[in-house]
Parts: C-alpha cells; structure tokens; sequence
C-alpha cells in the first residue's frame, strides 16, 4: 500500500510545490480543497469537480455525524463509496463548526457538549469521539480536534484555549493510532501572537503529525493581520511537511498565503458564490444580477475553458440567475471552481520555473483592471 508522504518538489521565496502522496491518488501543491459539507459540493457532479482539476475534496465532520451520521455511511461504504469520489478525502474535525454554536453547546477539558442545530438532540464530541467518526467515514486526511476561539479575544483567553488545544492534539494522536496510508495532521493554534503560536508549534512538533494545518485565522481578523501571521507561523512548523491554511479564501488570500508558504487551503466561497450570482474572474469579481448584463453576448471570461464560458453568455446566466433557474448555481459554481483550480495549476508553474514573484504581479494586475463593460 503506499504510504502517506509529502514530496516537496521546488521552492521560490517561500512559495513551495510538491506532490502529496496517498494509496487514493496524489495531491498537487499548492492545492485548494473544494468544500463537500454535507458528502457533496453543492451544484456539483463529482466528475464535474475533479474536471475542474480538484486532487482532494473537503468533508464536514460536525455535519456528517448529525445526518446521515457516520456509523450510517460506515455501514454504506464509507465516505468515498457513498459520494462517489475516488479521490482523497479531508474532513476536518468538527471543532470550528461546534465552537460557532454560541448558547448550544457547554467545554470541558473533556470536550463539547452541544444540542444539534437540526433537531435539538444532545451530542457529545472528543478528541476521541472526532477520531472515530472521521474512521468510520473513511477520511484519507483526518485533522486533529481543537478549539478555535472567536478574534478577538484577550492574549490570555487565546493563551488557554491554545493550550487545550494542545492537549487535545494528543489525545487525537493518541486514538489515532497506527493507520497506513491514513494521515492526520495538527493545527497550529495561538491567534495572532507569534510567541503563542511558537510554542503551539513546539507541541505539535513533539507529538508528531504527518502534516499541520495554520488554524484560528479567517475567522474575522481582517487579511492584514492573517498575512502579519502567516508572515511567520507556516516557518514555525516543519519544511518536509505539508502546511495547511484552513477555511481560505478569496483568490487574493490564497495568491498571499502560497506567497507564504502555504501548500494547501480549502473555502466554501467558489459554490456559496456561484449560488449567490458571485463570479470570480481574472479581471475580478462580476456579479451576473446586475442589470448591466442582460443584453451582453460575451462569456464571463474569454480566456476560461469552463463550460460556463465556452457555451453560455452573459446574458443567458443573467436570465437564469434571474428566473431561480437550478443551472444557474450549476455553471457559475463550476465556473468558479474551474478559476480557483487555475490559480492553482499557475503558482504550480510559477513556482516550479522560479517566476512566481512575475506571476504574482500579473495577477494582482489583471484584477486592477477590473470587469470590461460591454460595447
């Protein structure tokens, strides 16, 4: 069976490429995640996702234990089966979606006790309990249980809450176990303060992770100062393993975390975007409600080989959107995931080739530009 492994392939600056390895198939660096919650990317086939050039999708804890459960999809066929993807797997552990449900839920240093948001129905979840469901689901990657504090908060809030975390980290380790070809990786807690995060670092260091995620940032922190972090945390864990910015972004922020040092990042903004009538294009955001649109025969993005763009105009996914029409979420959410991978598949080359620093400024300045109005 192959093994688990992170082959970094070049570096430029502090942006890095490599290849991850898993007996599900590899996983091209820098790479973004498309977000599956609920077993599925909303709008999306999943050969459409992989046809966007998806290596990996991200599945929801927090959701699946609640419905269908994940005793359920075990009994199934697990998470790939059940889905139908063949490709790998990160679920995350459950922890952020929990935190968020402000009045529902009780911490201890044992867990959370939380009332589910569908039907009210007490759960309980562990660095334990998390570690088994995410067995049970089949997750190739399984992210260690944390708790990630809402910004802001006081140093010595974000101090204690970092330092369960780190416990947590090793209870996960712990019930983990020894499964080849499985990978769980720790996460890095500690705010927006670089000694705090040194010594969450330190932690995970010494329990050992076959990868890290940056966690408890996009959480409200505004890009200045996830960047001023980001400047700093992703050389704080080690080099020979992928480095994971969890819940980003917007293109920008994925350009700057790469930029950093980041090899992987996952957002539900392409498919909540493209539901919303929110396109993201070389020259910036359009938004195909606007009236302006109506009457316009271009594509959204003549340079895009999505099927949004190489068969439908402007004016038809005006009207779509417009009449609530299901294919509108269709073709704008793959148009959206298409441009996120193209990003992608750029900084791979930039980087490979030593020309990411060129990349990056035609990047920035075709979004300067902005959307051409038509003639």
């Amino acid at each position: 069976m192959t093994r688990f492994s992170f082959d970094l392939k070049a570096t430029d600056g502090q942006a890095r490429t490599g290849v991850i390895h898993t007996p599900r198939g590899d996983i091209r660096t820098p790479a973004f995640m498309p977000v599956g919650t609920s077993a599925t990317v909303k709008a999306m086939m999943p050969e459409s996702v992989a046809a966007t050039g998806a290596d990996i999708l991200l599945g929801n804890t927090y959701h699946l234990m609640l419905r269908p459960t994940a005793e359920r999809i075990d009994r199934l066929g697990g998470l790939h089966t059940f889905m139908n993807w063949d490709k790998p797997i990160l679920t995350d552990s459950g922890g952020f979606q929990v935190m968020s449900l402000a009045g529902l839920r009780k911490l201890t240093e044992e867990g959370v006790t939380f009332k589910s948001h569908i039907d009210g129905s007490r759960h309980e979840l562990s660095p334990e309990r998390s570690m088994e469901i995410q067995k049970l689901l089949g997750s190739d990657i399984v992210m260690c249980f944390d708790e990630c504090p809402a910004l802001p908060a006081t140093e010595d809030e974000v101090a204690k809450s970092m330092r369960m975390s780190m416990r947590w980290a090793q209870r996960s380790r712990d019930a983990f176990g020894d499964r080849p070809g499985h990978a769980l990786f720790g996460i890095q807690q500690g705010g927006v303060t670089e000694a705090l995060r040194a010594e969450s670092a330190e932690a995970l260091r010494a329990i050992e992770f076959d990868g890290y995620a940056v966690g408890g940032l996009a959480v409200g922190e505004g890009q200045e100062a996830m960047f001023g972090v980001l400047d700093y945390a992703p050389g704080q864990l080690p080099k020979d393993k992928p480095r994971y910015l969890m819940g980003v972004g917007k293109p920008d922020d994925i350009v700057g975390a790469v930029k950093r040092g980041i090899d992987m990042m996952d957002c539900v903004l392409p498919s909540r975007s493209g539901r919303t009538g929110q396109v993201f294009t070389r020259h910036g955001v359009v938004n195909i409600k606007n009236a302006r649109h109506q009457d316009d025969p271009r594509p959204l993005d003549e340079a895009c080989a999505c099927p949004a763009c190489r068969n439908y105009s402007r004016a038809y996914l005006h009207h779509v959107f417009r009449s609530q029409e299901m294919i509108s979420g269709m073709l704008l959410t793959w148009h959206n995931l298409h441009y996120f991978q193209e990003i992608m598949a750029g900084m791979r080359a930039a980087i490979a080739e030593e020309r990411f620093a060129a990349w990056e400024a035609d990047f920035h300045a075709g979004r300067a530009e902005g959307d051409i109005p038509p003639r």
